[in-house]
């Protein structure tokens, strides 16, 4: 709930620019002293002013009258309203490999050398700060997917939620297939008018009771359209493995990622596939699909104004016609 002060017509406060005109208009051409001295002598005092006080307080008067007219006529209100931010029509499953795999470092993120399952991180909640208007979850998969986040419009919450995913939660593996299928299903369910999964792995699919190409059929039938992300260096790439003594030590081990399923799995399904070599290819990747997805902003606004111009109108209205009764009566100029 907003609340705010406004002017429905400011235009009629430049009148309030004439204050100055009228008040030394007034103060010169206003009503004089009417009384007639027998001889200058005895006007020498009386006669150093050409205004009387009471002449002033009518003038005083008469000006604040004109100001809370001027005021009413702008019409002042205090609308109370709020403002609601519909859905853009967009639900996105961010699909996230956390095998061992992902332990690789071959990634830099403030010139750092990260694993890979860090440098994810920090760009999918770049990612997820780039998308106020959709509603996004979050699988998380190994040797089996699991929910770490249903479709919600917290970005907050996602992020923290992003944040706290780790690897050796489940066991270990590549359920590439078992990871879309489920992620398909957290979304069987949405009447979004566009329905997206970002799958990003840096394996193959080793794991699990569902072939990646099957799952994507299922996708495409239910009108859900699927992005793929390769991560992981060409070649070999340094991976932390200890020793029988418990220390700690790089090794260089081969990078196998199935790209050529990653692609057809995409197409398939109205998609496309990329492959992230490093940081800034995958920060790229993300701005990619940002750019193909985009979405609208769309907002409803509820207002509801309470009229004040009647605190204005009613006093300017009761102080203009003091000004007349006085200036008739009481201190009605002498003839």
């Amino acid at each position: 709930m907003t609340e705010s002060f406004q002017f429905a017509h400011p235009e009629f406060l430049f009148l309030l620019l004439l204050l100055p005109v009228l008040a030394i208009w007034k103060s010169r051409w206003g009503r004089p002293v009417a009384i007639r001295m027998p001889s200058t002598d005895d006007a020498i005092h009386v006669g150093a002013k050409t205004r009387s006080k009471i002449g002033g307080f009518l003038i005083f008067l008469g000006l604040l009258s004109f100001t809370l007219l001027v005021i009413a006529f702008a019409r002042p209100r205090h609308g109370k309203g709020s403002t609601e931010v519909e859905a853009s029509g967009i639900d996105i499953i961010l699909t996230l490999d956390v095998s061992g795999s992902m332990a690789a470092l071959d990634f830099k993120v403030d010139d750092k050398q990260v694993d890979r399952l860090e440098a994810v991180k920090n760009v999918v909640k770049k990612f997820v700060e780039q998308r106020p208007n959709d509603k996004l979850g979050l699988v998380a998969f190994a040797g089996r997917p699991y929910l770490v986040t249903p479709l919600t419009m917290d970005k907050d919450f996602v992020k923290k939620r992003v944040e706290g995913v780790k690897m050796g939660q489940v066991e270990d593996g590549t359920a590439i297939g078992s990871a879309i299928a489920s992620s398909v299903d957290h979304l069987r369910d949405s009447s979004a008018k566009s329905r997206i999964v970002i799958l990003l792995t840096d394996g193959v699919n080793n794991s699990g009771s569902v072939n990646p190409l099957t799952a994507a059929e299922a996708a495409k039938t239910l009108g859900v359209k699927i992005y793929t992300i390769g991560a992981g260096t060409r070649g070999e790439a340094p991976m932390p493995v200890q020793d029988a003594f418990g220390r700690t030590h790089l090794q260089m081990s081969k990078v196998e990622i199935d790209e050529e399923m990653l692609k057809e799995v995409a197409s398939s399904t109205g998609g496309q596939s990329f492959r992230a070599t490093d940081t800034d290819s995958l920060e790229q990747i993300y701005d990619s699909i940002n750019q193909l997805e985009k979405t609208t902003r769309k907002l409803k606004k509820y207002q509801q104004y309470d009229e004040l111009f009647l605190w204005f109108l009613v006093p300017g209205l009761l102080l203009l016609l003091l000004e007349l009764v006085l200036s008739q009566t009481r201190y009605r100029r002498l003839p």
